[in-house]
């Protein structure tokens, strides 16, 4: 369905909403509903895509399990470095922001210090309950609150934040 109002919003949706560095917002679920490309993915199930500025939002959606369709997750990922960079829409943090997320998720269980170093992340972001950033030319991500340092999302998502 292409409706937005059709779609109600699960928890783990809503918390995403919030989350910082996550750049997914009722807007832009509702236009990868109305706009977007709908693919199915065996993991998730349906999937909304819709890119604008550089930037792919995906919107995961489920319509197995409930008496309605329900907005389940969605995310950010960099569809095109260039147009990114040069939209006034986003800052070169927002980017950079939007990769390191994008890079944790799909290596999760991998030490990626290759792919953190070219980071410029001022503005910690949530991650495993912990609120990382990073400089340039640092193979980690450093909590903002417990100081711990970390190469990999499993590592994140194992210690707790103290």
């Amino acid at each position: 369905m292409r409706d937005p109002s059709a779609y109600a919003q699960t928890d783990h949706f809503r918390e995403r909403l919030r989350q910082q560095g996550r750049y997914v917002t009722l807007a832009s679920a509702s236009e990868a509903i109305r706009r977007g490309q709908l693919r199915w993915n065996s993991s998730d199930g349906w999937r909304f895509a819709l890119v604008e500025d550089g930037i792919r939002y995906v919107i995961v959606v489920g319509d197995t399990e409930t008496p309605s369709p329900v907005l389940v997750t969605g995310w950010t990922e960099i569809a095109d470095w260039e147009a990114v960079t040069g939209s006034d829409r986003w800052s070169e943090v927002d980017a950079h922001t939007i990769r390191l997320r994008e890079d944790l998720s799909a290596h999760r269980d991998r030490q990626i210090p290759g792919r953190i170093r070219p980071r410029v992340v001022t503005r910690p972001f949530a991650v495993g309950g912990h609120r990382v950033r990073t400089a340039a030319g640092e193979g980690y991500v450093e909590c903002a609150d417990c100081g711990g340092r970390f190469r990999s999302k499993r590592a994140l998502c194992e210690r707790h934040c103290e």
